[in-house]
């Protein structure tokens, strides 16, 4: 174990706090950490660590308005600081499941021109992503952007911000990593190792957002980088109860970030509503993680085939009521309880997304018609 700082976060709107905690490391290497479930490395050259510490200032970011060592400091801590989350996202994962997920790769400092990126991405091979390098893990890989733009500090200042340096950016892609080596919503398993489709929808990015909530231990989860944006704004991301199936879009055209915001916060009213009644909340997260993956388990019964990628298929994994459906057989005792908090929401067992949203609006209506 090899002491590091790291960022903390306290549910405040602010990176977190800074804190020593300890990384599990295989091999170090001039700008590359390697862990027993990922490696997490700098792509943009030049020597970061020299073996002495890995223990580095975050440098309010770094960026071209640092100088040289300024920046060396914070892109040696982005390493160590996304290290470190990664690891936590992926034991806690591990725990809940009973097995590892496959190793992760991280590169940090991707995609920097034409212009520099301040975000984050899920990536698995395609061979008609002209974006990405030539060569992607099979296993699948996280990007995150050098960084672009200013964000506040702590101390009121301006913050560059570096996803590196960002909690929320960070386990929410582990999330992804997550759901394809659970649920598999594109069923991905079933293409050619170089044809994988990268598109999400809706549960697997309001399932990356909640599970991001957990690990944070706040349903405000990009209240940092998103703070110019109100909270009554869904762009916000806020899992709050406001979000129900009556916000909810569908089709290809929309944002599965948006309306996977209303997975989210039903799962998170969910989790709270079982924190209520006594119970732990890492039975809330049981049910959940074991659901996704159970919910993948016709498909290897099955012994599924090429032929079951069908557009039906694909289709069935986008339904919300099946997912909830999954996490209730996951945990029988907590059913009523789940179910009660997620109807709130407008999700029930045994309806498409459509229907649901129908419903939510129809109800939604005849309220404001009373």
């Amino acid at each position: 174990m090899i002491p590091v700082i790291v960022y903390i976060p306290d549910g405040r709107p602010r990176p977190g706090e800074l804190h020593e905690a300890a990384l599990d490391v295989l091999e170090l290497r001039p700008a590359e950490v390697v862990l027993p479930e990922a490696t997490v490395r700098d792509e943009r050259g030049g020597r970061l660590f020299d073996g002495s510490t890995l223990m580095f200032d975050p440098a309010a970011g770094g960026g071209p308005l640092a100088d040289a060592a300024a920046e060396r400091q914070a892109r040696a801590f982005g390493v160590t600081n996304a290290a470190f989350h990664v690891q936590r996202a992926l034991r806690f994962a591990s725990a809940l499941l009973g097995h590892p997920l496959p190793h992760l790769l991280v590169r940090i400092g991707m995609h920097n021109q034409p212009r520099r990126w301040h975000g984050g991405h899920y990536r698995l091979p395609r061979a008609s992503l002209t974006d990405e390098p030539a060569a992607l893990s099979c296993a699948g890989e996280i990007h995150l952007g050098g960084g672009a733009g200013f964000v506040p500090a702590p101390d009121g200042s301006r913050y560059f911000h570096a996803p590196a340096h960002n909690a929320a950016i960070i386990c929410h892609e582990v999330g992804h990593h997550l759901c394809r080596h659970t649920a598999d919503f594109r069923l991905n398993r079933l293409r050619p190792p170089a044809q994988q489709t990268n598109l999400k929808v809706a549960l697997d990015e309001g399932t990356a957002d909640v599970f991001t909530a957990i690990l944070l231990g706040t349903p405000d989860i990009y209240g940092w980088h998103r703070a110019a944006i109100a909270e009554w704004d869904q762009r916000r991301r806020k899992l709050q109860p406001r979000w129900t199936m009556a916000h909810f879009l569908g089709g290809r055209d929309q944002d599965p970030h948006a309306d996977g915001t209303v997975w989210a916060s039903a799962c998170w009213s969910a989790r709270e509503r079982v924190i209520d009644t006594g119970a732990d909340a890492a039975r809330f997260d049981a049910a959940l993680l074991r659901g996704m993956e159970s919910a993948d388990a016709g498909a290897h019964a099955a012994q599924l085939t090429k032929d079951a990628l069908t557009k039906d298929a694909l289709n069935e994994r986008r339904q919300f009521s099946r997912l909830l459906s999954a996490i209730t057989r996951a945990d029988p005792g907590l059913a009523p309880v789940v179910l009660t908090a997620m109807a709130e929401h407008g999700i029930r067992p045994g309806a498409s997304n459509t229907a649901l949203k129908d419903a939510a609006r129809a109800d939604l209506t005849g309220e404001v018609g009373r």
